[in-house]
């Protein structure tokens, strides 16, 4: 580790953001740094282990939050090279064209971006290519224009779920394949072939993969990059405080704390922040100084403000007929996306989540004991299951925000009632149909071991907004390019700079992101 080394670019965080964006850079033969908090994730069999992951929260990071009210709580994060990509479902959508304009939800307005869809699509379809997204364009009627098509076919739907779509087409519907990001080679019937990386198993969503077979940015992007000899990654690397020069334009030093517990300054000539919406904005905040006293690039005082998380449900519904599907995450519904005949304004998305185990379901069972037949053995209403995730759009509120205490704890300030009317419909038009799907009519339980044992603002994963882009310097924090208004060397690269976050899973639009920087940056280093 040579800390007196200089570098073109250091990259701080190896997630969706910033480790797409260290394999875009790779290939420019300039020096490149990664800094990740974290370490590599342990390989073992507790990877694949319900209790170990959902009930025992294993990988969770070991430290807590606090709410508006001084209330301590576990936040949704993981550090490891990867970022929560390690973690997440591999749902990989794209934005609608409707949420990068001003879009009217019952309770408020969701800005328009200062980029347009045309501008990303480009890149979303890099993003797809690059991430071995598995899916069919054309099927989503409310889904944009594509200039490529998915690089892979849709994961196949297993029995239950194929049944599933067909009953959702009866009633009208346009069900359609899920883009997933997986390393899938299927036969005719969808099964995994021998040579395949991923084996169709059911640990698909919340756990890590034992396989590497799951398109997480450790496998996709910062593996790959590494093999470049200008690509270096140092882990436990925990970045403290970005230092500027006497003018406050440029920084000079990246603070870093070392897993040893020694400290040292790195420098580069470009510095990307990517730690994850709340942490990027805590970096920043921390990073005050005479000529930035209310913290770097926040001039606008929009620096930790405007937090996004989405308002989602997730939701567990008893089929009539056991469902023995291993490989569940293959369906989406977004015909209420943008309205319904009977409300004028956005609703959001419905979307299958990974299946349920007896176990995960034991973990919930004090919380819904006896809802359904007292009789029933976790493990027979684990084999009836059938598992939703809903999405809708929450607004960005300057007083939806990050800071940091006099004692440095992280407080979180949240209003959970924030546009929660098209989350409600959205699930009364699920609860509406279950009858007609095959689903016990009044069996549709809170599935909260995916949202943090249902604490909506431990619920961290879709975590966004916080370092918002835009054209005027009064009212964002970056530029359309990502980089700080008030300095000249300093991007941030992560959800961070999301102004709206629509009702979709943000992971892909971050790597689209990522790239599109990413040419910026290589034009620039050039």
């Amino acid at each position: 580790m040579a800390g007196d080394q200089h570098y073109d670019v250091i990259i701080i965080g190896t997630g969706a953001g910033g480790g797409t964006l260290a394999h875009r850079l790779a290939s420019t033969g300039k020096r490149i740094l990664l800094l990740e908090r974290g370490d590599r994730l342990p390989r073992e069999r507790d990877n694949w282990d319900s209790t170990a992951v959902f009930v025992k929260g294993r990988y969770r990071a070991p430290e807590y939050w606090y709410d508006k009210d001084g209330n301590a709580f576990p936040p949704e994060v993981n550090y490891y090279v990867g970022g929560n990509t390690k973690f997440y479902g591999a749902a990989l959508f794209r934005l609608r064209p409707e949420d990068f304009g001003e879009l009217r939800h019952h309770d408020g307005v969701s800005p328009a971006w200062p980029i347009d869809y045309q501008d990303l699509e480009p890149y979303y379809t890099r993003a797809e290519q690059l991430y071995l997204v598995h899916g069919r364009h054309g099927e989503d009627p409310t889904e944009g224009p594509a200039s490529g098509q998915y690089p892979f076919p849709p994961v196949e739907h297993e029995p239950r779920i194929q049944q599933l779509s067909d009953d959702l087409e009866k009633h009208g519907l346009h069900p359609f394949h899920l883009p997933i990001g997986v390393n899938l080679t299927q036969d005719e019937h969808g099964r995994a072939v021998h040579g395949s990386a991923c084996i169709r198993c059911d640990r698909v969503d919340g756990f890590p993969c034992l396989l590497g077979a799951k398109s997480d940015a450790e496998v996709i992007c910062v593996d790959p990059a590494l093999r470049n000899d200008n690509v270096t990654m140092i882990t436990t690397a925990n970045v403290r405080r970005l230092e500027t020069d006497p003018t406050g334009r440029t920084v000079t030093a990246v603070a870093t704390e070392l897993g040893d517990g020694s400290t040292a300054e790195f420098t580069a000539d470009i510095v990307v922040v990517a730690c994850g919406a709340v942490n990027s904005a805590l970096l920043l905040l921390r990073s005050s100084n005479d000529r930035h006293p209310a913290g770097l690039a926040n001039s606008s005082d929009v620096v930790g403000r405007h937090y996004l998380r989405h308002n989602n449900l997730a939701l567990m519904a008893v089929s009539k007929e056991p469902n023995p599907t291993a490989f569940q995450k293959t369906l989406a519904l977004h015909d209420w996306y943008l309205g319904a005949d009977d409300w004028d304004h956005p609703l959001g998305g419905i979307q299958m989540l990974g299946k349920s185990d007896a176990e995960q379901i034991h973990g919930e069972a004090p919380r819904w004991a006896g809802a359904v037949t007292p009789d029933m053995p976790f493990e027979v209403l684990a084999h009836h299951a059938v598992d939703f995730w809903l999405c809708s759009e929450d607004l960005p509120h300057p007083d939806n925000r990050v800071t940091l205490d006099a004692d440095g704890n992280v407080r979180l300030t949240l209003d959970e009632k924030n546009n929660v009317t098209g989350l409600k419909r959205l699930r009364h038009k699920l609860q509406g149909m279950l009858g007609q799907l095959g689903l016990h009519q009044h069996h549709l339980l809170p599935h909260s071991l995916y949202l943090h044992k249902g604490m909506p603002i431990g619920a961290t994963a879709h975590q966004a907004g916080t370092v918002r882009f835009g054209t005027d310097p009064a009212s964002s924090a970056l530029d359309v390019n990502c980089k700080a208004h008030d300095l000249d060397n300093l991007y941030v690269v992560d959800t961070s700079f999301f102004p709206s976050i629509g009702a979709v899973n943000p992971s892909l639009t971050a790597i689209a992101n990522a790239l599109r920087v990413g040419d910026h940056l290589a034009d620039r280093l050039r």
